[in-house]
């Protein structure tokens, strides 16, 4: 008999896991670029599914990233694959879900009651919007919170103890009812007592819930105000266990962390930056940085209760935008031939142009959704009724190409020698074009200035050297962090600051030179406070800063320091102006480059300066410069020692040798 046990239960366990790895597989052929997050996914619940009698508290997972980027939907279509959306929850964190009513907006356990999830059984619950729902403010102090306390005992142990507070509220109400109409005429005595309803629905359904009674609701409502008291005395009185169980609960817990993404999640504007900067700079989050954006909003203890499972999402790929423009696409294209019979082709042009004005990196999906639907779905129609005019509709396809011009786009059918303009609204193609030549002029010179100084002195090219910009008036260059800035590239970073403004010095002359480089002499002179008073790498060592209160240990001299600052900014200005002269012709090459194309590649100016194609990790060999200093200090010959004794290298070296 155990024989058979033993072999049904490695029958289940079997079959559950293969069915989680064909869930896997389901969700990666509908959600794109997040395959790493779905494994995980599957991973952390991988016990709660095949061996859910294990469980004996909330599996809890969190799920962090910027909107639009899959977190919500991938957990209801998980919790579809997995077949429990009759178990399934959603709950809003700002206090509006969907669906809750008076009694269960401010509870979490209500909610749970409500929904068909019973108690001590699996289910998927999720707590989406987390970050709304903050219980320290800004300044760190407490926030008033009403809604959802009870999550906190759910996500530590997921036993929920009942709303006793509110049962003495229903009895103190049931008390005060007997009491007025004890004080009424015999006719109001009278007519009380034919009451049939004595409970307000949502009474009724706190006492059903908090004494886990089966009768209705209406029976519960027609309870005169005696039984309701001696129900209650009873289960105050009782032994029984007042808690609710939802310890096997799946929990997903969902937000958008934007102290976490501080450097994508405010640029909503940007349609500029390549995506994959964005998701190169993302993808370096851990749960660190999870945790210091948490502790912003969240009291320690309760972050504690979050568990350290946190899922982040990295900001969608170039690669990712691309897969998601062929799908919705494809899908529009689809639906038209179904519905017409006409088959479209869309040639390159048309995905270009869609990705070119959609994608906003750190918005994600969204925008780009709706930029689709306003690119290709009236086009798609106008066109298939042409197409039908010329006998369309069978085996032969109309292409489409997408065509830009300085005053409009144009999306052109072609049908055998027949060809139709459609006119499409493409905003942000006219936005990023630049028609004042002087203006391109300025720019191009500006920000070459600003690219060749970097590749020159760091020995990589910008992420990103732009002209043809929609999110502002101007052109960007795009660098690589540092992980830490040593005295000599803090003073490289001040040159490349101040090399827009020699550049338009070298070109045009001191007297035409602009106020285009204001930010830049902003960004310079914060470099070099920060290099003379706060990193002790000009004439003093002591941390020079404003102080905001007596206990600050501070140098508070700053006048004295401003000369020092002042100086360096024009060794680097002086310093920018002669590197640019000394490469005028690779500089005047990237200058051509920006004013005939927008933009430069990383290869392309990598190959304009002779930069090394991969320039490695962007921080100094400090290894290396270890390793040269044991050579030499430590593994090398010992100096002669005093009579006092070995001297500090040689019992450091000892301790080395000792410690090995």
């Amino acid at each position: 008999m155990s024989n058979d046990i033993h072999s049904d239960l490695h029958a289940a366990l079997s079959e559950r896991t293969r069915h989680l790895q064909a869930v896997a597989q389901a969700l990666k052929t509908e959600l794109f670029g997040i395959d790493d997050i779905i494994d995980r996914v599957i991973d952390s619940l991988r016990a709660w599914y095949v061996l859910p009698q294990l469980i004996g508290r909330p599996v809890i997972v969190c799920l962090w990233g910027l909107t639009g980027t899959g977190k919500t939907q991938l957990v209801r279509r998980l919790a579809q694959h997995l077949g429990f959306y009759d178990r399934f929850i959603e709950v809003q964190m700002d206090g509006f879900s969907h669906g809750s009513g008076y009694g269960s907006r401010g509870s979490i356990s209500a909610m749970l009651a409500e929904s068909g999830i019973d108690e001590g059984t699996p289910g998927i619950l999720v707590l989406d919007e987390f970050q709304r729902f903050r219980t320290l403010d800004g300044n760190g102090h407490d926030a008033k919170v009403e809604r959802y306390q009870d999550v906190w005992a759910l996500l530590s142990d997921g036993r929920l103890p009942p709303a006793l507070s509110m049962l003495g509220e229903i009895e103190s109400s049931l008390a005060q009812a007997e009491y007025e109409q004890d004080r009424d005429g015999p006719a109001d005595k009278k007519k009380a007592k034919k009451r049939k309803l004595h409970l307000a629905p949502w009474e009724a359904q706190e006492v059903k819930r908090c004494l886990k009674l089966p009768d209705t609701l209406l029976q519960i409502m027609a309870w005169k105000p005696a039984e309701v008291h001696a129900r209650l005395r009873a289960f105050r009185d009782s032994q029984q266990s007042w808690e609710t169980d939802y310890s096997k609960l799946l929990v997903f817990v969902s937000g958008n962390l934007d102290e976490m993404y501080a450097e994508t999640a405010r640029r909503v504007e940007d349609c500029d930056t390549d995506a994959d900067i964005f998701h190169a700079l993302t993808r370096k989050l851990s749960l660190i940085d999870v945790k210091k954006a948490l502790a912003e909003r969240f009291k320690p203890e309760q972050i504690a209760r979050l568990g350290n499972n946190h899922v982040i999402y990295p900001s969608f790929s170039r690669a990712t935008y691309v897969q998601l423009i062929l799908s919705i696409s494809d899908r529009y294209v689809e639906d038209i031939h179904q519905t017409s019979g006409v088959r479209f082709v869309l040639e390159l042009s048309v995905y270009e142009q869609i990705y070119a004005n959609a994608v906003f990196p750190a918005q994600g999906t969204r925008p780009l959704f709706s930029s689709i639907h306003a690119i290709l779905s009236a086009t798609l129609v106008n066109a298939a009724l042409w197409a039908l005019e010329q006998g369309a509709g069978g085996g032969e396809p109309v292409r489409l190409s997408l065509e830009t011009a300085a005053d409009k786009s144009c999306i052109v059918a072609r049908y055998r020698k027949a060809h139709r303009r459609f006119t499409v609204s493409l905003e942000l193609n006219q936005l990023k074009k630049r028609s004042n030549e002087d203006f391109r002029a300025l720019l191009a010179v500006h920000e070459a200035g600003h690219g060749v100084a970097y590749g020159l002195l760091f020995g990589r090219a910008p992420q990103e050297i732009k002209i043809n910009v929609a999110s502002f008036e101007g052109g960007y260059n795009s660098y690589e962090q540092r992980k830490a800035w040593s005295r000599q590239n803090l003073r490289d970073r001040i040159c490349v600051s101040l090399a827009g403004r020699a550049a338009e010095q070298l070109v045009f002359g001191p007297q035409a030179c602009t106020s285009g480089a204001s930010q830049d002499f902003r960004q310079a002179t914060a470099y070099a406070a920060q290099y003379v008073r706060h990193f002790a790498f000009g004439t003093r060592l002591s941390r020079t800063d404003v102080a905001n209160d007596a206990e600050d240990n501070l140098n508070t001299d700053l006048e004295a320091t401003n000369p020092e600052i002042e100086a360096l900014l024009a060794q680097e200005h002086a310093r920018a102006l002669a590197l640019l002269e000394a490469h005028t012709p690779a500089f005047m090459a990237v200058v051509d480059a920006l004013v005939h194309e927008g933009s430069v590649a990383p290869a392309q100016l990598a190959e304009m300066l002779d930069l090394p194609g991969d320039a490695g990790d962007s921080t100094d060999a400090y290894a290396a410069l270890l390793a040269t200093f044991k050579a030499r200090r430590v593994d090398g010959p010992a100096p002669a020692e005093p009579d006092a004794g070995p001297g500090a290298a040689t019992r450091a070296a000892r301790l080395l040798r000792a410690m090995a």
